[in-house]
């Protein structure tokens, strides 16, 4: 191979090099040397979105459900600035992707050119770092430290802007093993306070794991290694929305999703432990509700890869900055060579009165009459498909929460949805994105219709690829969230929380050349699921459901874990368990 080629023959190489296999992107005129490269390989395979947000959300599909950086390829002006709602995503939820955008050439920058925009200061804020790359000959070298900022410590997004001038351009091209980094985040806790922790694991009364998205960042053997600290020390665990997997759903450990649609005794737990361990979770706003009533008699430890992070919200008393599985490595290490002691009464005392907040069965619904109750829906999704090498994506509103509380993840990887920026239109191309990097698999998005209808385009891209992935839309034709926010705090004044023209779903598929399936019938539910499941292109399910069902359990807005609205079938063993229920 010879050293001297193009910019854009830099871009396509430096990708291979990467161990890239695919790209998500839409082409124009600031990028089309890149795409006459790609045009002349077979080792990139390349999928043509419908609109740049959904080529970035689609990388971050891919990246979520195989720790591998997704990339996303997009044009100048307006490919770019569509872009900026997937990083931001990205950004928030510390997932690893390489978004490479076109740019007018360098003697025209700032002239306000045909499609130019300030790409580098539009995403400063919403990237883990990005570059405008004026000269070819330090293309590679960038592209190579841009594959480093986004998978190294806290992964996130990460961009290169690169003039059409210099993808024309020739110069030497520099292979990774050549690039010299400064950026190496530290990855070994601290063994003295992790041993400090370890002394306070042996003492605990009520002790509690809290854990988040930096396990399953960290890889496999971060997840093997919290099963194996949970099983040796009989400890209970909660997760918040990104950790789900990292801990089996079936664990006998497992106490559910915490937060404000947390479960009941996960929130419980929360709120009474005396030393809470938080494992690679930011206490994030939608987990600790008010904070002077947070967790409010515990000692706190925090394992977290982002110094940033640590005592940024809530004080960590053994506080431990590196990489989760390094952590959990030496933590257990640690704790064995101390003897393996637990607070054998504490704990037993501890598991009656979580026994007890379980016994409450906070997500006790009731299915009777011919409408469909979207719990019953994701139930009924979950009991069949459970069994299947399955990965689930959603949307963003009550299906989501709905999907959290009833689908159950017995593996990390398998759970895709957008946390921290709670993104619309994210589901349906992160999951082309995961369908690309798991041919064989089962790929299921859970949305909401108004969700799913803000990047319906991309049905296309799933035609095209003939990417069977399995849309199961919970059709209650409303804004859910928006509508119970407004009925539970806006005095029922439902303002502009539904839309008064849905499309026909079934017609809709039909028109892309999809299998389009409505069902409204819970007698008939099992059957249709088994339709979309056998079917093997892409399907629209349009599942209706009851339009005012609220999410519960739920932590209104200013009240402390132990004060939640539960639905009607829970509220009145909740309070017989000793929990304050606001009714």
């Amino acid at each position: 191979m010879s050293k001297t080629m193009t910019g854009a023959k830099m871009v396509v190489q430096a990708l291979i090099d990467q161990g890239v296999d695919v790209v998500f992107g839409y082409p124009g005129g600031a990028v089309l040397p890149i795409y006459d490269e790609l045009f002349q390989q077979e080792k990139i395979k390349h999928v043509l979105v419908r609109h740049e947000q959904a080529a970035v959300h689609a990388a971050e599909g891919y990246a979520r459900s195989t720790g591998k950086p997704g990339v996303a390829l997009v044009t100048s002006g307006p490919g770019a600035t569509n872009a900026v709602t997937g990083l931001t995503d990205a950004l928030m939820d510390s997932i690893p992707i390489i978004v490479l955008t076109g740019q007018v050439p360098t003697f025209m920058i700032g002239s306000d050119a045909f499609q130019e925009a300030d790409t580098v200061g539009i995403t400063r804020p919403c990237t883990k770092h990005n570059w405008l790359v004026k000269d070819t000959e330090k293309l590679s070298a960038t592209l190579h430290e841009a594959f480093h900022v986004a998978l190294s410590g806290r992964p996130g997004p990460v961009l290169i802007d690169i003039p059409k001038d210099v993808q024309f351009a020739t110069g030497t091209y520099t292979e990774a093993r050549q690039v010299e980094t400064h950026y190496n985040p530290q990855v070994k806790g601290d063994l003295a306070m992790i041993t400090e922790l370890a002394k306070a694991m042996e003492t605990a009364k009520r002790p509690v794991f809290y854990t988040g998205g930096g396990v399953i960042n960290s890889g496999t053997a971060a997840s093997q290694l919290l099963r194996e600290l949970v099983a040796a020390t009989g400890f209970p665990i909660t997760s918040t929305l990104m950790g789900l997997g990292a801990y089996p759903a079936s664990g006998d450990n497992w106490l559910g999703m915490l937060g404000m649609h947390g479960l009941y005794e996960a929130n419980m737990a929360m709120h009474d432990c005396d030393l809470m361990i938080n494992i690679g979770a930011r206490f994030d706003d939608r987990i600790t509700g008010r904070i002077d009533a947070f967790s409010p008699r515990s000692k706190k430890a925090h394992i977290d890869i982002d110094a940033s992070s640590i005592n940024k919200v809530v004080h960590a008393d053994f506080p431990i900055l590196g990489d989760v599985a390094h952590v959990l490595e030496d933590l257990l290490n640690v704790w064995k060579a101390r003897g393996r002691k637990t607070n054998t009464e504490g704990l037993a005392k501890w598991w009656g009165q979580i026994k007890e907040w379980r016994a409450v069965d906070c997500l006790k619904f009731t299915q009777q009459g011919k409408i469909i109750k979207p719990q019953y829906a994701l139930e009924r999704l979950e009991a069949l498909t459970k069994k299947h090498d399955r990965y689930i994506c959603t949307e963003v509103g009550q299906h989501q929460m709905w999907a959290a509380q009833y689908l159950g993840f017995e593996d990390p990887n398998r759970w895709m949805t957008s946390g921290g920026l709670g993104t619309m239109g994210y589901g349906f191309p992160a999951s082309i994105g995961v369908q690309m990097a798991h041919p064989d698999a089962l790929v299921i998005n859970v949305a909401g219709e108004a969700s799913w209808l803000m990047n319906m385009q991309e049905l296309g891209t799933a035609m095209q690829y003939r990417l069977p992935v399995k849309q199961f839309i919970l059709n209650n034709e409303r804004l859910g969230m928006v509508r119970q926010w407004q009925e539970l705090l806006h005095g029922e004044r439902y303002s502009s929380s539904w839309s008064e023209s849905l499309p026909d779903f079934v017609k809709l598929a039909e028109a892309f050349g999809a299998k389009g399936i409505l069902c409204s019938d819970p007698d008939t539910l099992d059957d249709a699921i088994m339709e979309m499941l056998t079917h093997k292109g892409p399907v629209l399910f349009d599942c209706l459901v009851e339009k005012h069902e609220n999410c519960f359990p739920m932590i209104p807005s200013g009240k402390p874990h132990n004060e939640m609205l539960l639905g009607d079938a829970s509220t009145k063993d909740a309070i017989q368990a000793g929990g304050a229920v606001l009714v």
